[in-house]
Order: C-alpha cells, then sequence, then structure tokens
C-alpha cells in the first residue's frame, strides 16, 4: 500500500470516527509499518493526530495487529 493510499483510508476513517474505525487505522497502520517501517508509520499519527483521535501514539508497535 502507498503513504498516499493509506492517508486516504485515514481520513476516511476519521470522517466516520468511531470505534470499529479505530481499529481499521490500527490494523492499516500495522501494514504500513511493515511494509515502510515505524517511522513512516509515526510519521502519519502525527499528520493526522491519532495520538488525541484515537489514543494511537507514535512509537506503538502495530505489526501484530490483525496476525
Amino acid at each position: 500500500m502507498t503513504l498516499d493510499r493509506a492517508r486516504e483510508i485515514i481520513a476516511e476513517q476519521l470522517a466516520f470516527g468511531g470505534g470499529y474505525n479505530r481499529n481499521a487505522v490500527r490494523l492499516l497502520l500495522g501494514e504500513i509499518q511493515r511494509e515502510h517501517g515505524l517511522v513512516a508509520a509515526d510519521g502519519l499519527m502525527r499528520e493526522f493526530d491519532l495520538e488525541s483521535r484515537f489514543g494511537l501514539r507514535p512509537g506503538m508497535d502495530f505489526t501484530r495487529v490483525g496476525h
């Protein structure tokens, strides 16, 4: 998955903003971490302020989410 596509999906999930959407973002961040690394996922978390929106902090490991 490209980082641009990840941005689109995260923006869509934030528009809904529920618990299921938080889980969808966690799955997405896990995929980004596996494909692009922790730095890329941390950048997305900061870009979309996922800490205040969903409690997802930079440095968290999502590589095992969904596996």
